[in-house]
């Protein structure tokens, strides 16, 4: 996952908005207690924080990669 798809994925299955805030100001413990803004700006690949982002909301693994149906679902964790 690239920063360009991890940064679609926020808009389109967060919204935009949210989406953004929840980025920045949402500490992630399984990224070393940081936000997900924060964990890529140290490194932390996009994919391994975008996990992250979704488990602490809870986001079902149906919604995680979006509406495309094309997209596929990067490889598992």
């Amino acid at each position: 996952m690239t920063y360009r798809e991890f940064w679609a994925l926020v808009d389109e299955v967060l919204g935009r908005a949210q989406g953004r805030v929840l980025a920045q100001e949402l500490v992630l413990g399984a990224v070393g207690g940081r936000s997900a803004q924060e964990a890529l700006d140290a490194g932390v690949p996009p994919r391994d924080v975008w996990h992250a982002l979704c488990d602490a909301l809870e986001v079902p693994d149906a919604r995680r990669w979006g509406q495309d149906d094309r997209r596929p679902a990067p490889p598992s964790r």
